[in-house]
């Protein structure tokens, strides 16, 4: 009788474990121009802790925003000096609810999604390899991403 007990509980625990995942994962219904705007860094650990990808966003209404991508990915040389590929993109991408995607086609097709799971953290995922979306060598997007700036990003005046 016990262990009926006691497997009863454990899968009652489970259960409201798994609901309260699931809701905190919901997506939101929007996100405010002030939450988007800003800049963002996915920054490394260990001998690369003080480098960093970052992304810039800005709300420009009606559904768009502006953003600008400079990544890197550090190593390592021959060497055994420390080095870094990078990639830069810079676009208009929509956002409906807390999600918004920034698409190109110039090298390939690229989609960069971007998730705005809490104020101040996104989560970013690429759909297209490095080359798709015009970056070096195994750079990517992909990525929690933390806000560090709450400012007006600038951005470069030639797009």
């Amino acid at each position: 009788m016990c262990k009926q007990i006691f497997c009863v509980i454990f899968v009652a625990l489970c259960l409201v474990l798994f609901c309260n995942v699931a809701a905190a994962q919901a997506a939101r219904k929007s996100v405010t121009a002030t939450e988007v705007t800003g800049t963002f860094a996915h920054r490394f650990g260990g001998k690369f802790k003080d480098t960093a990808s970052e992304i810039r966003i800005l709300s420009t209404g009606k559904g768009k925003l502006r953003v600008a991508f400079d990544l890197v990915y550090p190593y390592i040389d021959v060497n055994g000096e420390r080095s870094a590929n990078t990639g830069t993109a810079d676009g208009e991408a929509t956002i409906k609810g807390d999600t918004a995607i920034y698409s190109s086609t110039e090298f390939g097709q690229c989609t960069i999604t971007i998730r705005f799971v809490k104020p101040g953290t996104i989560e970013v995922s690429q759909n297209g390899t490095e080359n798709d979306c015009g970056f070096g060598f195994n750079v990517a997007a992909d990525g929690t991403y933390r806000k560090f700036s709450s400012r007006k990003p600038k951005f470069n005046t030639t797009n």
